[in-house]
């Protein structure tokens, strides 16, 4: 039985203020399927499209809290699952699609916008902030090209997973306050092989202050030189005027208040959104995350990691690390998200074009890389516990320490953790029988021999690498030309250290990466030493160092395999898991997580044992298959 409307729902009950409809240009056409929508930040959804049967997978209280909501407040509606899959209109919203263009590796793109987001409406309170409510896969818009517009249970669980992995770790992120999938199928191929399956709909309730992005301001740009492409509002300048003065005056008030000169306003906020993007991808860097389609239509302008596809945290350490089965190239690997970042700043500063001074605009830019390295060192001497002092030598250490992991195939989030086990020096110890048994604990999780040759084995194609081998036989300088290249430079040092591999053995190599991590540890123990001034009480320091090292470092981070257990559990009816891992991952640098038996008995199962291994976090790395995922 439906709520009677004297007795409305929490859910009925949320405060709609709908301000970027209001501000903003709204697409009012009637016009059915996707179109070029011009003049226009947003579009209206006319009518709904149902899921069949929505049934909720899990909720997260937290997010959830933001709308001053409870988890009860949800489960106790009868048609909740219908309001927040975007089936059933919540009194007070009004559904839009959002309209952006982009840059998608590294050319532009034209408009693409929301083609399966649905914007229900902002919601505003003096206790909770103001945050706009989207809905993920409720269907087509006028930006969803040749799509359907639906997302499946397996994307969501892991866009809503990540989502609130990233914000428990303190990661700038939008949020997921429910899951929702139904008996309404959609055909897809997830491996990209070419075999086809029917997998459920589902839809994510997604959170923030703003889903405003980079490519927001992209929808005003001219025909493109390379790609051919224009913004579907080129020239409306006095659009983006408009767009820009809501998303300052809204989001950033403090520059609204403090300059009284446009150029100089939004100089300062172009500073703004570089900081806040500089230190989102430290932070990124920090955890081994790796986005994989840092696209400048998934770059937030308020600083937040926007739309989680194919990401991955890493394993074992790999500054190449490609979470995305689609970047052969590897364009957004790991270690080159900063410089993506930066560039994809660039091309909002094109965006921006006369409201910014462009040589002032320029000097913005130059500053990134300098403020990205002062975060990123930051948090990675809180990850040593290096808390008193910062030393020059950091540097280097920090780098040391990553090119030893690299080497030894040590797996990122768990070395970390382990070095907080690292006794403080004491005069008269012996250093070998000191660090020996961390050490030990560090070599137990990284890769063996054999791990090691295939990850150092060249993607280069045999013939190519035969041909560039022969050449420095025949022609040096050419060589020396094509070997300078990073790309080829790259697949030679892995040929290098393949070699060396396959000319020893699995006890050598043991033996030698033993040695190398005492040296390195010892190196560090020196280091901790100087954190203490004669002055200050030493417990007080060990005390801090641990503090801010377990505050830190996380125990646990959603593991792809962690993801897809969950996946393949719920795809079978079971939404247990996907639960059970968010209750972790809710707690990341906690070592009580409360997961006791269900049941109440002394009895574990599988899955409370699994969860247990989960909060240890000392799972070694996920299968190969679950290294690059395709997300649809």
């Amino acid at each position: 039985m439906e709520p009677s409307q004297c007795e409305s729902s929490a859910l009925e009950r949320l405060p709609f203020n709908n301000i970027a409809l209001n501000r903003l240009p709204v697409d009012d056409s009637e016009e059915p399927g996707s179109r070029t929508v011009p003049a226009a930040c947003f579009s209206r959804i006319r009518a709904l499209q149902p899921l069949a049967r929505p049934t909720f997978v899990a909720l997260s209280q937290s997010a959830l809290a933001l709308l001053g909501l409870g988890v009860q407040d949800v489960l106790s509606d009868p048609l909740g699952p219908e309001y927040l899959s975007g089936s059933r209109l919540l009194p007070g919203s009004q559904p839009a699609a959002h309209c952006y263009s982009g840059h998608q590796f590294g050319l532009f793109a034209g408009q693409l916008g929301d083609g399966a987001v649905m914007y229900l409406g902002e919601v505003e309170s003096v206790t909770h902030g103001r945050w706009e409510i989207q809905v993920k896969g409720a269907g087509i818009t006028p930006y969803s090209r040749d799509g359907d517009g639906r997302k499946v249970l397996r994307s969501s669980i892991r866009e809503f997973l990540c989502s609130e992995a990233m914000a428990a770790l303190g990661i700038p992120s939008t949020r997921a306050a429910s899951l929702v999938t139904s008996d309404l199928y959609v055909s897809r191929d997830p491996l990209n092989s070419g075999q086809r399956i029917d997998e459920r709909c589902s839809v994510v309730l997604r959170l923030a202050p703003s889903f405003i992005r980079f490519g927001s301001f992209e929808i005003f740009l001219g025909r493109d030189g390379f790609s051919g492409l224009q913004g579907p509002s080129t020239g409306r300048h006095d659009i983006r005027a408009q767009l820009l003065d809501y998303v300052i005056e809204t989001f950033f008030p403090s520059i609204q208040q403090a300059y009284s000169n446009r150029k100089n306003r939004n100089l300062a906020f172009f500073r703004e959104v570089m900081v806040r993007t500089a230190k989102l991808v430290a932070q990124w860097q920090c955890v081994g995350f790796c986005h994989g389609v840092l696209n400048t239509d998934n770059m937030s302008i308020l600083g937040l990691t926007l739309d989680y596809g194919p990401f991955g945290f890493m394993d074992r350490f790999d500054p190449d690390f490609v979470c995305n089965a689609s970047d052969k190239r590897g364009r957004y690997s790991y270690q080159a998200q900063p410089s993506m970042c930066r560039w994809n700043l660039a091309r909002l500063a094109e965006a921006l074009g006369s409201e910014l001074d462009a040589a002032k605009a320029r000097a913005i830019l130059d500053e990134f890389m300098p403020t990205y390295e002062t975060f990123y060192l930051s948090i990675m001497r809180k990850k040593l516990g290096l808390v008193r002092k910062e030393e020059a030598e950091d540097r280097e250490l920090i780098s040391d320490l990553l090119h030893l992991m690299h080497n030894t195939g040590a797996d990122y989030t768990n070395t970390f953790h382990l070095l907080s086990r690292v006794p403080w020096p004491e005069e008269g110890e012996s250093e070998r029988a000191t660090v020996g048994p961390v050490v030990d604990l560090i070599l137990e999780q990284c890769a063996s021999i054999e791990e090691l040759k295939v990850a150092n084995k060249p993607t280069m194609e045999n013939r190519e690498l035969a041909m560039i081998l022969s050449m420095a036989q025949t022609n040096p300088v050419m060589f020396g030309m094509v070997a300078d290249r990073p790309g080829v430079s790259h697949q030679l040092d892995l040929m290098c250290r393949l070699k060396e591999l396959l000319e020893t053995d699995q006890d050598e190599l043991k033996e030698k990466h033993h040695d190398d991590w005492i040296r390195w540890v010892s190196r560090y123990r020196r280091r901790l030493t100087r954190e203490c001034d004669g002055t200050s009480d030493l417990s007080l320091i060990i005390k801090e160092r641990l503090n801010v090292m377990n505050s830190t470092n996380p125990r646990v981070v959603l593991r792809n395999y962690i993801a897809q257990n969950a996946i393949q559990a719920a795809e079978k009816g079971d939404f247990s898991e996907v639960n059970r891992v968010l209750r972790v991952l809710e707690k990341p640098y906690s070592d009580a997580f409360g997961l006791e038996p269900l049941d109440g008995s002394n009895a574990c199962s599988e899955n409370e044992q699994k969860g247990r291994e989960l909060t240890v976090g000392y799972n070694r790395k996920s299968p190969s298959w679950a290294q690059k995922i395709c997300v649809t």
